[in-house]
């Protein structure tokens, strides 16, 4: 693999720190058809031709840092009824990816557009090197792209947004969804903050910002993140009797982000049922996605870095945490779903239901990192502004995050995480329904990617993307395919067998080209250079075969490096060599079970 890399050099100049060209015009970001089998049924749905139906109202949801396996449709043993009813009435997609991280995912979400052109090359200040004022690194939606909110407004829509926005509008207004399309609009204006109170989720970070159509408003005391988010697109949705457009409703939630965070009523329902550990909770779950036909029936787990302890290593303290911090997890993603199920149950209400599509999703993989991992500094930030004892963990004013090993349950069968171009890092578990159009109840594992729902929204709503001219103003046309004859009519594939679908942050990478697949990922978590799979065999992606096959690794390194000139890539070494994630989880207790534990091994002394 040492011999591809060097050639690559050769070809390009080298890889870190370098400008490889600024964009000459559009990637070729798509993929290709992997595992064709597919649960869908080959007829289409009775009225399931879109070309005779009105248009649909949209209602796109999008989880935090939701892993594959949380929900009940996947395999989870959280309870989400209203996420399973939704998986009944519609399609369950096995096999969508998404991009490593939320940003880029959803700067992808709204536009159609490969990150590196819309502006989140990197997420914000993150920028290193000649990454610092280049194209497509300015850590917001630019204006070379469009949204589908503004096209969907443009073209008759009532468009609104409730939850996280992260795509712009700290420093500059211009930069806001009111201004970007949406006409409705409540919003964390960053990319995450705590659950109960305005307060920020990151220690760099002064305060945080929450905007209703563009303007400062100040959060209620009964406040959290997910009733409130909730509450507000019920109340943009409207009854509808005076408004008889058609509406794109933008869901935005930030659970399960951290700081993992929820009522009491939804931590103590899991009481318990974390304390068997992480490799039976995994074990549990892949036996329920084998029986329901997610995953085969002989697919092994990938098993985790040795990088990190087993439970069975954890001192009785950090088992103690450990089990509280998925407990709280779980609760969140629960009140998540009710919520979810209170957003239905209103379109129900008011007749809406029947013709809305709706969308869920989650923007990247579970997050296995630890937000606190960057240096003491971080902890005592956290040990300084909140209450970080056991009892207290995942109530208000408390701090508290997950780790990877609860990150790769929730990734699993797959490899890794959130911030990885793993599988484990780009799967998402999606779900598409539009009672009585789409088949109920089915799945598939048809390859398709988020770049692809833009085109599908706006093919359902009759709308055209302009191409390369909005407003008088240049931008970049939209990338993805189509899914509705895939969902409407089961016309497979939706990608050909030629199509690429690349990822790169933080100096990540992956390239995706019909079964195959070469990712790169900082030491320890990723071999040296380059990693090859055949993800139709090996999802799991446990068998390198770069040097076994280096003709196809070669090939997709090849694919690696056009996407990379044409959409303006810089990377550096300050990710490539020491981007980490969560080395001190496990080293950490919270100050009050730091005191119980001395005085434990003082009395066993």
């Amino acid at each position: 693999m040492r011999n591809l890399e060097n050639n690559y050099g050769r070809a390009t100049g080298g890889w870190s720190g370098r400008v490889l060209r600024k964009p000459l015009g559009l990637a070729v970001v798509c993929a290709a058809l992997f595992m064709v089998t597919s649960c869908a049924d080959k007829k289409t749905a009775e009225k399931g031709d879109m070309d005779a139906a009105e248009r649909p109202n949209i209602l796109l949801i999008l989880a935090d840092d939701l892993g594959y396996s949380d929900i009940g449709p996947f395999g989870g043993e959280i309870h989400t009824p209203n996420l399973e009813a939704l998986a009944s009435s519609g399609l369950t997609m096995t096999n969508f990816h998404v991009h490593t991280v939320c940003t880029p995912s959803r700067a992808m979400l709204l536009t159609g557009v490969n990150n590196h052109l819309s502006g989140i090359g990197t997420m914000a200040g993150e920028q290193r090197g000649a990454q610092i004022g280049a194209p497509g690194y300015e850590s917001y939606l630019n204006k070379r792209v469009v949204t589908i909110a503004s096209l969907l407004s443009g073209a008759g829509y009532e468009t609104m947004i409730s939850g996280k926005w992260d795509m712009g509008g700290r420093n500059d207004d211009a930069y806001l969804p009111n201004k970007r399309g949406f006409e409705k609009s409540f919003v964390l204006v960053e990319g995450s903050a705590d659950h109960f109170r305005s307060f920020p989720a990151l220690a760099e970070l002064d305060k945080v910002h929450y905007k209703e159509n563009g303007q400062s408003v100040e959060l209620p005391d009964d406040f959290y993140s997910s009733d409130y988010y909730a509450t507000k697109i019920i109340e943009q949705i409207g009854d509808r009797k005076e408004d008889e457009r058609p509406f794109f409703a933008y869901l935005s939630f930030t659970a399960p982000h951290y700081p993992l965070q929820a009522p009491d009523e939804y931590i103590e329902k899991y009481a318990g049922v974390y304390e068997k550990g992480y490799d039976n909770i995994r074990l549990e779950r892949m036996r329920k996605m084998k029986s329901a036909g997610i995953i085969a029936q002989n697919m092994e787990h990938t098993d985790p870095s040795d990088v990190w302890p087993d439970w069975d290593e954890l001192s009785p303290e950090m088992r103690a945490l450990e089990a509280r911090r998925m407990q709280v997890y779980a609760g969140m993603v629960e009140s998540m779903d009710t919520n979810i199920g209170r957003v239905i149950n209103h379109l129900k209400a008011i007749d809406a239901y029947e013709n809305t599509v709706i969308i869920f999703l989650s923007d990247n993989g579970a997050d296995g990192g630890n937000p606190l991992d960057w240096g003491p500094q971080y902890y005592n930030w956290a040990e300084t502004n909140f209450d970080l004892s056991l009892e207290n963990t995942g109530r208000p004013n408390s701090y508290v995050w997950y780790g990877p090993q609860w990150g790769h349950v929730s990734s699993a069968p797959f490899r890794l995480f959130k911030g990885f171009a793993t599988e484990g890092g780009t799967r998402s578990p999606t779900i598409i329904a539009h009672p009585g159009r789409i088949k109920p109840g089915k799945m598939s594992s048809e390859f398709a990617t988020i770049l692809d729902l833009p085109a599908t929204i706006l093919e359902l709503s009759k709308v055209e993307h302009p191409g390369t001219t909005y407003k008088g103003r240049t931008v970049y046309p939209q990338e993805g395919k189509s899914l509705a004859n895939f969902l409407y009519k089961n016309e497979k594939p939706v990608h050909g067998a030629e199509e690429v679908f690349v990822t790169e942050i933080f100096d990540r990478r992956s390239v995706r080209k019909g079964d195959w697949k070469i990712l790169w990922s900082n030491p320890p978590w990723g071999e040296k250079g380059w990693e090859l799979f055949n993800i139709a065999v090996d999802p799991g992606e446990r068998n390198n075969l770069a040097k076994v096959n280096p003709e196809k690794a070669q090939e997709l390194l090849n694919d690696w490096r056009d996407y990379s000139q044409r959409n303006g890539v810089i990377t550096v070494d300050d990710y490539y060599m020491g981007w980490t994630n969560a080395m001190s989880h496990f080293k950490w207790l919270p100050p009050s079970m730091r005191e119980s534990q001395e005085q434990n091994k003082n009395r066993e002394k």
